[in-house]
């Protein structure tokens, strides 16, 4: 049972092919950067001598590759792998990428991050045709529909050009084939990030920058929506934008900039720190209050504290001290527990909100529960007031691309005002930044964006480029 009051993304995904056989330690390296996308499972393949073989299980990176399970794999140059966050099928091995998948003329391992929001179909049509399946999750199925098409055309590029045409939802792929290329997919509306890095030695492809860089790679640039990238022997042999898009809403999630992505990713031609910072002057802006400090929830509201603490001049301090060897707070048995898990992973600093009157910077308000808590933490701590700013508008709608939002009539926004909420969670003055401030925030990004979970019309709205220039 989940009970966190967080949003949560559905995994990362990373490939390498490079000239030495470092490839499976080069993966590894590239999941620790990427853990904070999924902590529930991970896994890495590896082709050598024309053969692919993966070790997959629940858990952290760290966890699953201990005990000499790394040095187990094969010397190898190419590797992918994958972190999972459920969104689609229950937390089991089975479920956690990369995906093996054999056929006729050979053998492929995928990684996917997103949601399919048409695996069903797929799924029995594929059944049809006598594929069998050994999981629930919709990217077992992404990586079956790919390697028959491999199959029927007798070529992986087309093999994968056609199945990618097929899927819908939210989709980046990398494919690793027994053949030793490395396929690269973005869905053509880009839901879900994809970058491409470069060195001496051969070029790497992640979700988010921060792991090329910390495997040493150069960051290149994205991968275009609809995007189709082939790398072999370390060099890319193919790139062209070969999707199209359907009658399907959508562009990059925006909450890639606002929670999901860590700070130092550059994704899609923008900073996270950068979109973070902005949307912290602009909350300032249009909610400006007579404060003594400034803090930020850790980790995605600091940025966004720094922004709001340089526009209006309030100081900025650090609020909580964060224990950051607590688990996930949904894994503990009992609902006592599971309050207190709170306590335990962020503890106000006494010293620097006692007496005070307090700008509170968070990213987000699901539920309203985990805001509750942690506004009466400081109050308990002698806080004066506290006063809440939100760096994303107010959440009403599910997502079917991937982000696991809890169910609409769960949604506090859903069932009070912006007043009643503030009194809920005990705040003295509470701030959304408006979605129009929010698009301001990101307006160098280069891509089209996803807004579906706040839009206030209440049906799918999407913050085109055009609309920003």
């Amino acid at each position: 049972m989940r009970v966190s009051d967080k949003l949560h993304e559905e995994c990362a995904v990373f490939g390498v092919s490079v000239k030495t056989d470092e490839a499976a330690g080069i993966t590894y390296n590239g999941l620790l950067s990427l853990q904070h996308r999924g902590q529930e499972g991970a896994g890495i393949a590896v082709i050598s001598e024309n053969q692919i073989t993966c070790h997959k299980d629940v858990g952290l990176v760290s966890e699953i590759f201990s005990g000499g399970e790394l040095e187990k794999l094969p010397k190898c140059s190419a590797a992918v792998g994958h972190t999972r966050y459920s969104t689609t099928g229950s937390n089991t091995k089975e479920n956690v990428g990369p995906f093996i998948t054999e056929y006729l003329t050979g053998r492929i391992a995928t990684a996917h991050n997103g949601n399919i929001t048409n695996a069903k179909d797929i799924k029995n049509k594929l059944k049809k045709h006598g594929l069998r399946f050994n999981a629930t999750s919709d990217s077992e199925v992404a990586s079956s529909l790919i390697a028959y098409y491999m199959m029927k055309e007798d070529d992986a590029i087309k093999g994968v050009i056609r199945a990618a045409s097929d899927l819908r939802g939210a989709f980046s792929l990398i494919i690793l084939c027994s053949t030793g290329k490395l396929i690269a997919v973005r869905d053509p509306y880009g839901y879900r990030p994809l970058c491409i890095g470069k060195n001496d030695i051969g070029i790497a492809v992640a979700s988010e920058s921060c792991a090329l860089e910390a495997n040493g790679f150069d960051f290149v640039r994205d991968v275009l929506p609809g995007e189709i990238i082939v790398i072999e022997n370390s060099k890319i042999i193919f790139e062209n934008v070969e999707l199209q898009k359907n009658d399907e809403c959508g562009g990059l999630c925006i909450f890639e900039y606002v929670y999901f992505a860590r700070p130092d990713s550059i994704i899609d031609n923008l900073s996270v720190y950068e979109a973070r910072f902005n949307m912290g002057t602009i909350l300032a802006k249009e909610y400006p209050v007579e404060a003594d400090v400034v803090c930020g929830v850790p980790d995605s509201g600091l940025e966004a504290a720094i922004g709001y603490s340089m526009q209006s001049g309030i100081p900025l301090v650090s609020g909580f001290v964060k224990n950051r060897y607590i688990g996930r707070s949904f894994i503990y048995p009992t609902q006592t527990q599971r309050e207190n898990a709170v306590r335990l992973k962020l503890n106000p600093l006494s010293a620097n909100v006692r007496g005070k009157r307090i700008v509170l910077v968070d990213d987000s308000i699901v539920r309203g529960t985990t805001s509750e808590k942690i506004v009466r933490s400081l109050k308990n701590a002698g806080a004066k007031e506290v006063h809440l700013r939100i760096s994303s508008p107010p959440f009403r709608y599910t997502c079917h691309y991937g982000t696991d939002i809890d169910n609409e009539e769960n949604l506090i926004a859903n069932q009070m005002n912006i007043n009643e909420i503030c009194k809920e969670i005990g705040a003295d003055s509470l701030g959304y930044i408006s979605i129009d401030g929010l698009r301001r925030a990101c307006e160098k990004c280069k891509v089209s964006f996803c807004t579906s979970c706040f839009a206030t019309s209440g049906a799918k709205k999407i913050l085109r480029k055009s609309e920003l220039e």
